[in-house]
C-alpha cells in the first residue's frame, strides 16, 4: 500500500547511497594524498622519448646520427629548448640540441639505466628530463631527453583514475548485485510467513505460521500471531461448543411446547405453531452447522438421485400450500461431497422460494449443480450478497429463521462450490449451486 515504509529502502537503498559515498570520499581522499606527495614540480613527457628513439640512425660508418624526422621538427616547433642524448650499449652516442652541463657525465654510461625520472627545484625547469630504454630498428638505445613540461597532478590523477576507477565500478556493482540478494534472501522467510498468512481462513483452524525460518527480529512478531490464531481457535471452539450445546438443550423443551400446542383446543395457543416451528427450524439449522465441522462424510453424491428424494419429500408441504414443484433434470452428473449436507441445501431454497412468495417451483439439476427457481417477487440486487448472512431477512417481519440462505453459503463453501442468485426469465429468483465434478 502507498504511504507504507517498506524495508528495503533502510536495508538495500540506503546501505548503497552510503557505500557510494564512502567510496567517492575515499577516491577523492587518494588522489589528494597523492597529489601532495608528489609535488615536485613539473616534469618532461615521456611520450617523446619514441620520436627521439625513431629519429637516430646510424651513418656508413655504423655511427649515430640524428635525423630531423617530421615528429621531430614539430616538437622543436612546440618546444624550442628541446635536447637529447641517445646511447647504444656500446657507449656510442648522439646529441641534439643544448645539453646542460649537469648531464655530461652521464654520457657514455646511460646504457646502465632502463628508467629515471629527473626534475629541477626552480623554474624555468631546464634540467626536468626524463631517460627511457627503447628498442629500435639499429638495436637498444638509451634516450636522455628533455621537451615540452607537464604537471605531474594531471599524470596522477590519470593514473589514480585508471588504478582505482575499476576497483571502484567492482566494488558498486558488487554492491548493487549481493545486498539486494542478501536482504531478499534474508527476509525469504518474511515472505513465506506473509504467504502462509494468506491462505489462513475461518475454515482453516488449528494451522500456525512456521517460525524455523524468520530472522530472529520477527520470531516474536510470528510467535505473536501463533498466539493469536490458538486464542482465537480456542474462542471458536467454545462458541461451538455453545451453539451445540444450546441447540441440543432446545430440541426438547421446543418438541415439548410444539406438542402442546398441537394438542391444545385453545385457539389463541393455537396460533403459537407458527412461532413454534420457526424456533425448531433455527435450532435444527444451528445444529446443521455444528454438524459441519464435527461429523462430514464426503461420499460420491447423485444429483439427479437427490433432486428427487427432495422433490418427493416437499411435495406434501408444497400441496398444503396450494403451489406446485417441478423437477428438471438437464445434465446428471456426480460429485463428492456430504450427501446429507447437500440435501439440506437443496431443501433450504426450495423451503425459501415457498416462504418469499413463489407458488411455482422448479428444481433444476444442470452439470456440476442445481438450481432453484420461483415466480416471486424476486431479490434486488443489491441484497443478493446480504441475504447469505447469518439472521439477516429481505422482509423484516418474515417468517423465517435467517439462517436458510446462510446455511446453504456455508455448505457450498466446504464443498469449494458457489452459490449466486440470478434473476429468473419470466420474473423471480433463481438461485445456482455450482460444484466441483467428480
Amino acid at each position: 500500500m502507498k504511504g507504507r515504509p517498506s524495508l528495503k529502502r533502510p536495508l538495500i537503498v540506503y546501505p548503497l547511497l552510503v557505500q557510494f559515498v564512502i567510496l567517492l570520499a575515499s577516491f577523492a581522499i587518494l588522489i589528494a594524498i597523492a597529489i601532495r606527495l608528489d609535488s615536485g614540480g613539473p616534469y618532461t613527457d615521456e611520450r617523446i622519448i619514441p620520436i627521439f628513439a625513431n629519429a637516430v640512425e646510424r651513418d656508413a660508418e655504423g655511427g649515430l646520427v640524428v635525423a630531423t624526422t617530421p615528429e621531430l621538427a614539430d616538437l622543436r616547433v612546440e618546444t624550442p629548448d628541446l635536447w637529447f642524448v641517445a646511447e647504444d650499449d656500446s657507449g656510442e652516442s648522439v646529441t641534439f640540441g643544448t645539453v646542460p652541463d649537469h648531464y655530461a657525465s652521464l654520457e657514455g654510461r646511460l646504457s646502465d639505466i632502463s628508467y629515471a625520472q629527473l626534475r629541477d627545484r626552480a623554474a624555468p625547469y631546464n634540467l626536468a628530463a626524463a631517460i627511457r630504454r627503447e628498442t629500435t630498428e639499429i638495436g637498444p638505445l638509451t634516450i636522455l631527453g628533455h621537451g615540452a613540461l607537464s604537471e605531474l597532478s594531471f599524470v596522477l590523477l590519470f593514473a589514480t583514475n585508471t588504478a582505482i576507477l575499476p576497483i571502484f565500478l567492482v566494488l558498486t556493482l558488487t554492491s548493487l548485485i549481493f545486498i539486494p540478494w542478501i536482504v531478499r534472501r534474508s527476509l525469504a522467510g518474511v515472505t513465506r510467513i506473509a504467504q502462509e498468512a494468506e491462505e489462513i481462513d475461518a475454515e482453516s483452524r488449528g494451522r500456525r505460521l512456521s517460525e524455523a525460518h524468520v530472522p530472529s527480529e520477527i520470531a516474536p512478531l510470528v510467535r505473536a500471531m501463533n498466539d493469536a490464531l490458538r486464542r482465537l481457535d480456542e474462542g471458536y471452539e467454545r462458541q461451538k461448543r455453545f451453539i451445540a450445546s444450546a441447540s441440543h438443550e432446545l430440541r426438547t423443551p421446543i418438541a415439548v411446547l410444539s406438542s402442546k400446542v398441537e394438542a391444545t383446543q385453545n385457539e389463541a395457543i393455537r396460533s403459537l405453531a407458527p412461532d413454534v416451528q420457526r424456533l425448531a427450524t433455527m435450532t435444527e439449522q444451528l445444529l446443521d452447522l455444528h454438524r459441519l465441522d464435527t461429523n462430514r462424510d464426503d461420499t460420491s453424491v447423485d444429483l439427479a438421485a437427490l433432486a428427487r428424494r427432495v422433490v418427493a419429500d416437499l411435495a406434501p408441504l408444497v400441496i398444503a400450500r396450494e403451489c406446485s414443484i417441478e423437477l428438471e433434470i438437464l445434465g446428471s452428473t456426480t460429485c463428492i461431497g456430504d450427501a446429507a449436507a447437500l440435501e439440506r441445501v437443496l431443501m433450504n431454497l426450495v423451503q425459501n422460494a415457498l416462504d418469499h412468495g413463489g407458488h411455482n417451483v422448479i428444481v433444476r439439476v444442470i452439470r456440476a449443480g442445481f438450481e432453484v427457481e420461483d415466480d416471486g417477487p424476486g431479490i434486488p440486487p443489491e441484497e443478493r450478497e446480504r441475504v447469505f448472512e447469518p439472521f439477516h431477512r429481505l422482509r423484516p417481519r418474515a417468517s423465517g429463521s435467517g439462517l436458510g440462505l446462510n446455511l446453504v453459503r456455508q455448505v457450498v463453501d466446504l464443498h469449494a462450490g458457489e452459490v449466486e442468485i440470478l434473476d429468473a426469465s419470466a420474473g423471480g429468483t433463481v438461485v445456482r449451486v455450482t460444484l466441483s465434478p467428480r
